[in-house]
Formats: structure tokens, C-alpha cells, sequence
């Protein structure tokens, strides 16, 4: 099974469409969750919105950037050429300490 990339631009359409305001239907269980950590966390409840999704985003993020290492590690390769490149890196570290 392969899991297709999702392009997640959510700031750019935030930009383009900041002007819009959206209303989403989320189940009660959900918005009294969000309620009770907004008021845990003494912020507005669309503050509370805002960084639960900006926290699954992330999430998002790593799990395809995982996939993406994982698909590189399984092209010998490819793996190979990552390695190669990053002992090129390792090698300008000026600090002059003792790798670990």
C-alpha cells in the first residue's frame, strides 16, 4: 500500500483567503473537549482551534517526511547518496569537539 503526499499550504490559502470567514460542524464530544482546553489554557476558543490543527499539520508533516526516509532507505542507492551526504556535512562541523 503507498500513501500519495498531501500538499498541506495551509498558509497560503490563509493569506489568499484571509477575508473569509468559515464555519465547520464539529461533533459536541469534540467541542466540549476544545471548550474545556481553551479554558484550561486561558485562550479564545479559535485560539484553541487554531493549535490543534496547527498540531495535526505537524503531525502530517512528519509522518510524510518518515515515508519519505523510509522509500530512501529501501532504494539502496538512494540510501547510499543520503549517507554519502551527510558525512560531507559532518565533515564542515568547525566546533572542535569530539563527535559523541
Amino acid at each position: 500500500m503507498t500513501s500519495k503526499a498531501v500538499a498541506l499550504d495551509v498558509y497560503g490559502y490563509a493569506h489568499k483567503n484571509v477575508h473569509m470567514a468559515e464555519t465547520v460542524r464539529i461533533d459536541p464530544a469534540a467541542h466540549t473537549a476544545l471548550t474545556e482546553i481553551a479554558k484550561a489554557k486561558h485562550i479564545p476558543l479559535a485560539e484553541a482551534l487554531r493549535r490543534a490543527v496547527e498540531l495535526l499539520r505537524r503531525e502530517v508533516f512528519f509522518e510524510q517526511m518518515n515515508a519519505g526516509y523510509a522509500a530512501m532507505h529501501a532504494d539502496s542507492e538512494a540510501w547510499a547518496e543520503e549517507q554519502r551526504e551527510a558525512e560531507a556535512w559532518d565533515a564542515t562541523s568547525g566546533d572542535g569537539l569530539d563527535p559523541e
